[in-house]
C-alpha cells in the first residue's frame, strides 16, 4: 500500500481515545520507575519486570512455577548478550538505514526466542517482540500488533518490521515538520508524556486494531476515509 501521512489532527483524535482509558500509562510508568528509565536485561530483576510488563500489555506469557525451567528468562538474556550493543538509540525521526536494518534483525531474532517449554513450544512472537523492543528503546521503536502489521505490510517478519520502521521514520519527519519547533511539544499536544514513536503506534492501534472491530478508524476516521486507504 502507499505511505499516507497522518496529520496532527488525526494523532490528537487517537490520543483522545487513549487518554480516556483508565490508568493507561500505569504499567509503563511502573516499568520506568523500577528500571530507572534504563532496562538492562543482564539483570534478572529487569527481565522479570519486562515479562510482567509484556503480560500487562496482553502478551500472556506463562510464568514458570517454582523448580520449572524459565525459557523466557534464559532466552531473553541470550538475545540481550547478542544484540544489546547494536540496538539503535536514535529517536525514530533520526534513525539511519543501518539502524533500522539492525533493529529489524534483532526483532526477528527476539520473536523466535522460546518462552515456554513442554509439549507445546511457544516463541515470543512478532507482537511481543515489537513491544519488548519498544520498552527497550521507547524513543526509537514504533511497535505493532497483528492487525497493524497485516494492514500496512502484509507480513510480520524482520523485513516487514524494517519497512514498518522506515514508515514510522517518514511519518515522524512529517509530523515533526507540521508541528514545528522540532516536534518538542508534540507529547504536550497529545496530552501525555509519551514518545512520538508511541503516539504513532497509538494512532495505528486506534485506526486499525480498534477500527477492524468497528470501534473507530478505517471506516470512520476522517483522514483514512478521505482517500488515504492506499
Amino acid at each position: 500500500m502507499s505511505d499516507p501521512l497522518p496529520p496532527l489532527a488525526e494523532l490528537r483524535r487517537a490520543a483522545e481515545v487513549f487518554n480516556g482509558f483508565t490508568n493507561v500509562d500505569a504499567s509503563w510508568l511502573r516499568l520506568v520507575e523500577e528500571t530507572q528509565s534504563a532496562i538492562d536485561l543482564s539483570q534478572p530483576a529487569h527481565r522479570t519486570i519486562l515479562l510482567r510488563w509484556l503480560n500487562s500489555w496482553g502478551c500472556r506469557i506463562r510464568y514458570p512455577r517454582e523448580g520449572e525451567p524459565a525459557p523466557f528468562d534464559d532466552g531473553v538474556l541470550a538475545w540481550w548478550e547478542t544484540w544489546s550493543a547494536t540496538l539503535p538509540t536514535a529517536d525514530l525521526v533520526d534513525l539511519t538505514d543501518e539502524g533500522i536494518d539492525s533493529a529489524a534483525k534483532a526483532y526477528a531474532d527476539l520473536a523466535g526466542v522460546a518462552v515456554s517449554a513442554g509439549r507445546t513450544r511457544r516463541t515470543l512472537g512478532p507482537t511481543a517482540a515489537a513491544k519488548a523492543l519498544y520498552a527497550l528503546r521507547p524513543n526509537t521503536i514504533m511497535p505493532w500488533d497483528a492487525a497493524i502489521a497485516a494492514t500496512l505490510h502484509g507480513a510480520r517478519d524482520g523485513a516487514a518490521f524494517g519497512r514498518h520502521l522506515r514508515l514510522g521514520r517518514a511519518w515522524a519527519a512529517a509530523v515533526t515538520a507540521e508541528a514545528g519547533d522540532g516536534g518538542a511539544e508534540i507529547p504536550a499536544l497529545m496530552g501525555r508524556p509519551v514518545s512520538l514513536a508511541k503516539i504513532l503506534d497509538e494512532y495505528l492501534y486506534v485506526a486499525f486494531t480498534m477500527g477492524a472491530k468497528g470501534d473507530w478508524g478505517t471506516d470512520s476516521g476522517e483522514w483514512w476515509k478521505n482517500g488515504n486507504r492506499g
